[in-house]
């Protein structure tokens, strides 16, 4: 079997088989293939495209690449969610111990921010003492403890998906819809879930700008799933607003407590109670969605969600004392802020130039390589289809730098738009795919 025939096949249009794409991947892992024709491949197929069943074989064989966590111990279902990303996305902070209040497992891999958006590692690490760098053992034993675990990608989990990832970034074939499917799905069952639920958002602040983007992706993530015998659902939902009012990695520890003491913003909780829901049916624990949000919805009234966080952060090596005595007080030194200047409603605020906003204070990267700050961010006082009046607040930048700090005013500046009547707030939820 030669790389070069399998280029051709692909590049003419034709499907591969199993054989022939595990060949690929071992290649591409051994270096037995060279990177450039790896690249070819990679580029035939985001030109040609890739069958439900050559995604899925690709999923497959990314995943044997490496290890893969084994979590035979648990009885209880093994069920994870995965987010495409967005600003002031906290939801996993919430999502994972309210489900694993309700009776599930729940191993997360997650990711760290990159561009405009956040990433959940970064978050759980503003917590002191935070450890997201557990070998399989650990991870097991942080389930066991807490009923939720949150790790990053180790070197030993789909070693594929890494090498891969970095010659679509260098080639310009990031944007592949079978490609972004099989690295999702390959980094999540290698971690342990059997099932999944995913949150494809969509919108000015998400990388799929349209809900057609967006449901190609959610489509293409369940169909290949359920070629690999997996239990999965996708909720595409909206990301042309920032979700909740905090951006900015400890701030938006912050709001995930507020939600788990049953006081979080209307939108992060809606969203949150129905991936709960989901999650729930596809662990077999409700049959429903509408059940398992309402069994959620109890749970979470309960405390115990809480309570599962706060064993999480101390089997994770955080410091839950010094958690709580931050909370609230730890800000960067410097501060803006946004009044509005005429009687009105806020109309929009623009996700997108929120993150960037945050990104500028310290938040996010632009790079891989860059650090983050925990205690710089965003506070939106006032969000989308509430009223203000004259020089009233409406938002409030917390930096480290005063020119990060006026590049974030200025575009907060900008991503706020007033009107003079209320709108309907958008639809948060736009459909819903099921492979249950």
């Amino acid at each position: 079997m030669r790389a070069l025939d399998l280029i051709v096949k692909k590049r003419n249009g034709a499907a591969l088989n199993d054989g022939e794409i595990d060949f690929l991947v071992r290649g591409c892992v051994d270096s037995s293939i060279p990177e450039y024709q790896i690249a070819a491949w990679l580029m035939a197929v985001y030109f040609k495209g890739m069958s439900f069943e050559e995604t899925a074989c690709l999923t497959r064989h990314m995943i044997g690449s490496g290890a893969v966590i084994d979590l035979d111990e648990f009885k209880a279902p093994l069920v994870d969610k995965h987010s495409t990303g967005g600003v002031g996305d906290k939801v996993s902070l919430v999502l994972a111990p309210l489900a694993a209040a309700c009776g599930l497992v729940v191993p997360m891999m997650s990711g760290r921010s990159l561009g405009h958006t956040g990433g959940t590692l970064d978050k759980l690490e503003s917590i002191p003492g935070y450890r997201v760098r557990l070998a399989a053992g650990e991870f097991r034993a942080v389930l066991r403890e807490a009923g939720f675990a949150m790790i990053g990608q180790t070197a030993d989990l789909v070693p594929a998906d890494r090498r891969l990832y970095s010659l679509r970034d260098a080639t310009g074939t990031v944007e592949s819809i079978p490609l972004i499917t099989a690295s999702i799905l390959s980094k999540k069952f290698a971690e342990g879930a059997r099932s999944l639920v995913f949150d494809v958002k969509c919108g000015d602040g998400a990388f799929m700008k349209t809900p057609q983007e967006a449901g190609r992706l959610a489509r293409s993530l369940v169909d290949t799933a359920r070629g690999l015998d997996r239990r999965v659902a996708a909720v595409i939902t909206g990301m042309d607003q920032p979700l909740g009012r905090k951006v900015g990695n400890f701030l938006e520890v912050e709001e995930s407590l507020d939600c788990l003491e049953g006081r979080g913003p209307a939108d992060l909780m809606e969203l949150t109670l129905r991936l709960a829901g989901w999650m729930l049916v596809a662990g077999g624990l409700a049959g429903r969605v509408e059940e398992g949000v309402e069994r959620a919805s109890a749970c979470l009234a309960t405390g115990k969600p809480r309570e599962f966080f706060m064993r999480n952060v101390a089997a994770q090596g955080g410091d839950a004392r010094a958690l709580e005595k931050l909370r609230g007080a730890w800000r960067a030194p410097l501060k803006a802020e946004l009044r509005a200047e005429r009687t009105g409603f806020v109309a929009s605020i623009e996700a997108y130039k929120t993150g960037l906003a945050a990104v500028h204070l310290g938040a996010g990267r632009s790079r891989a390589e860059d650090s983050v700050r925990p205690d710089v961010g965003i506070e939106l006082l006032k969000k989308a289809g509430e009223p203000v009046q004259p020089g009233e607040l409406c938002c409030v930048m917390y930096g480290a730098e005063r020119d990060a700090l006026e590049r974030a005013r200025r575009l907060m500046s900008e991503a706020y738009h007033f009107g003079g009547a209320a709108e309907a707030p958008a639809r948060l939820i736009l459909e819903e795919i099921s492979a249950l």
